[in-house]
């Protein structure tokens, strides 16, 4: 563009972010303890971050010295821009402030989930399937808690990779983390 401004599509995660502190909130109750668990959390903004055209493909809520981070991951085919972060922001924040479901300050973030994303539902597991990941069971699995290889795919509620030229079927579960590795 003529003002030198760069735009193109997200290769990592970005973030939008901005302070946000709910009415009536209770500065003196737990440290940044959730009023509602995650998936409460989930299934309050999807249908919101849904309508926009999005994907909400993980959510993050952590809590420490005081001030907590509510973190959105949105995704879409075409990509994720700097604008549909801030769309999904400021949709989501109005939401936040109506419902009110965080207890303590806050800042709400939202982001792509960038190219070494999680992998956090059945979908992704479909979705991804062919791809470089890596990861860490919830306990040692054929001798080894962290991984390395490919995901083959999704059969019902199990995971199928190939690791070290062995193929895995592993309860998704089980998995503690998968990420997709990027190929460059």
């Amino acid at each position: 563009r003529e003002d030198g401004v760069q735009q193109g599509w997200a290769n990592g995660p970005f973030f939008v972010s901005a302070p946000w502190n709910p009415a009536g909130s209770n500065a003196h109750g737990v440290r940044g303890a959730m009023s509602k668990g995650r998936a409460q959390l989930v299934a309050l903004l999807e249908p919101t971050v849904e309508a926009l055209g999005y994907e909400l493909a993980d959510l993050e809520a952590g809590f420490s010295g005081g001030r907590g981070v509510l973190r959105l991951y949105i995704d879409r085919p075409e990509g994720i821009r700097v604008e549909d972060c801030e769309a999904v922001s400021r949709q989501v924040s109005g939401l936040l402030d109506v419902e009110d479901p965080i207890q303590g300050d806050y800042d709400l973030e939202v982001s792509s989930p960038g190219m070494d994303r999680k992998l956090v539902k059945p979908s992704h597991f479909d979705r991804f399937a062919g791809q470089p990941v890596k990861g860490r069971f919830r306990a040692v699995i054929d001798g080894r808690r962290r991984f390395a290889g490919v995901l083959i795919g999704r059969e019902g509620d199990r995971a199928r990779l190939q690791v070290d030229g062995a193929e895995l079927m592993v309860p998704i579960d089980d998995i503690e983390l998968i990420r997709l590795v990027p190929e460059f």
